[in-house]
């Protein structure tokens, strides 16, 4: 009998489990303090909102994606379990590797957008002491969007970061402290030249909504509510790749609640008011960090800025968006891939998706890029949730998740209704997807289903969740009482 299992899969036994509370709330706060997070909010203001609307979204959006995470974290909190494992009970075993690979496909994506912003940071420095390399002849087609002295340093840093997967994951600890020194001190430091060249957060927090109407405002509020909910729908999916070194579910409850919302908060703050100022000072709004620190004046100031932005990015690299989909990848061929294999995919795949283009503005980042990725991944929620709680009361054989021919084997590994159920949540968000890039007119869409592409995140979820439930509660022959 074939075993669908490794080191990197296998369930934490309930000695290995040692994370507290404060493990969980520094987990976030780690996560929150990095560079999309301020571009996130920072796009807000770009978009046209004012400081307290994007404030109350980001919250809100935190907020909401907060109870999906909790409730996917219980599984891993219980059983020990990784995400790819705990995705074997709705899909089947074998069926886990659709889920597995498409929140690994967009790890890819944010591992590239993580590499581009450290590769920017230090062109930013080379081009302050050598001009001549920012005016490089061209290399690449027009149509990649790419100039050839970011992408030279673009490569070069995701090279160093292929490299720190070679050595192991262990080699990234030391970054990490740095990071949790360095990035709340940039921050603060970021803010204070915020408030005193934009002479005091009145001129700041008085620039007014760019929203002519309520009606403009609305029809962008809820597409950024949902970008908002789908900058975590990743982690909201592999919470338990986390959760299953927890002492307890208090912990990762309790940790997670005091944590994720309030950071992402606080930093995206920090973001907007900076992105604010950026309009008083320099007459128009710089909502990338990067690109605003390429513009002080003291070269030595800018060299240990980007220098300092390169290295906790490379951190956050690492640990956000390397050890998840290296999970993921391993579990479709657990005796073959490993962590720097998973790795080495996760690198070659977050190249090319062109990441400089998912940024390139703000209209991008939350249309094409955080919503786009919430439509997949709101629906593997809602079967996940559905299954775990409705269908089997939380019970798993955790046995039975890594073997064939068990009561999660369902047809040759593949719970053909779980698929449905996906397919028919993603579904609804195609056509707005393909108007919202161009490839399909939006008058040949009924303006409607168009609309839905809006709340891609919500739609998926309660489709696919609904349509699970409906379909399986009738079919409770593979449920049994859980071994624990």
């Amino acid at each position: 009998m074939r075993i669908y299992t490794n080191e990197d899969l296998a369930a934490v036994a309930p000695a290995g489990r040692h994370w507290n509370t404060w493990n969980f709330a520094a987990l976030w706060i780690s996560m929150s303090l990095c560079i999309p997070t301020y571009m996130l909010s920072s796009s807000l203001i770009e978009g046209g909102m004012n400081w307290w609307q994007a404030i109350l979204t980001v919250f809100l959006g935190n907020t909401i994606v907060l109870i999906p995470m909790v409730l996917n974290g219980h599984a891993g909190a219980r059983y020990g379990i990784p995400f790819p494992v705990f995705a074997r009970a709705s899909f089947g075993v074998r069926g886990a590797n659709i889920p597995a690979i498409l929140r690994a496909i967009v790890a890819c994506g944010w591992f590239g957008i993580q590499t581009w912003i450290g590769g920017f940071a230090i062109f930013q420095i080379v081009k302050l002491w050598i001009p001549a390399f920012g005016t490089l002849p061209a290399l690449f087609p027009g149509w990649m969007g790419l100039e050839t002295g970011p992408a030279i340093t673009f490569l070069l840093f995701w090279a160093l970061n292929m490299f720190v997967v070679y050595l192991g994951v262990d080699s990234i600890k030391k970054l990490l402290v740095f990071k949790a020194v360095f990035l709340p001190v940039a921050a603060l430091s970021l803010l204070a030249w915020a408030i005193v060249a934009a002479k005091g957060l009145g001129p700041i927090l008085s620039q007014p909504s760019k929203f002519e109407t309520s009606g403009h405002f609305w029809t962008f509020f809820f597409p950024a509510l949902t970008g908002m909910v789908g900058f975590w729908a990743t982690l909201s999916l592999n919470i338990p790749d986390f959760t299953r070194y927890a002492r307890s579910q208090r912990d990762q409850v309790v940790g997670q609640a005091i944590a994720l919302p309030a950071s992402m908060t606080i930093f995206a703050f920090i973001g907007v008011v900076v992105t604010s100022a950026t309009a008083i000072v320099f007459g128009t709004m710089i909502w990338d960090p990067v690109v605003l620190a390429g513009k002080f004046e003291s070269p030595l100031l800018v060299t240990f800025a980007m220098l300092a932005v390169a290295i906790s990015t490379l951190a956050t690299n690492i640990a956000a968006n390397i050890v998840s989909p290296a999970n993921d990848f391993s579990n479709l061929a657990p005796a073959k891939i490993n962590f720097q294999v998973g790795g080495y995919i996760t690198g070659v795949l977050g190249i090319v998706i062109l990441p400089w283009k998912l940024i390139a503005d703000p209209t991008g980042y939350i249309f094409n890029w955080l919503i786009a990725y919430s439509s997949l991944l709101g629906p593997i929620g809602g079967i996940l949730i559905a299954d775990y709680y409705f269908i089997r009361k939380k019970e798993l054989v955790v046995e039975e998740l890594y073997r064939e021919n068990s009561r999660y084997w369902y047809s040759n590994g593949f719970n053909h209704v779980a698929v449905l159920a996906m397919v028919l949540g993603i579904a609804p968000n195609v056509p707005g997807f393909l108007t919202t890039i161009g490839i399909i007119p939006k008058d040949a869409i009924w303006p409607f289903v168009n609309s839905l592409y809006h709340y891609a995140w919500f739609v998926g979820f309660i489709i696919s969740a609904t349509t699970y439930y409906s379909l399986t509660k009738g079919q409770l022959r593979n449920v049994a009482p859980a071994n624990a």
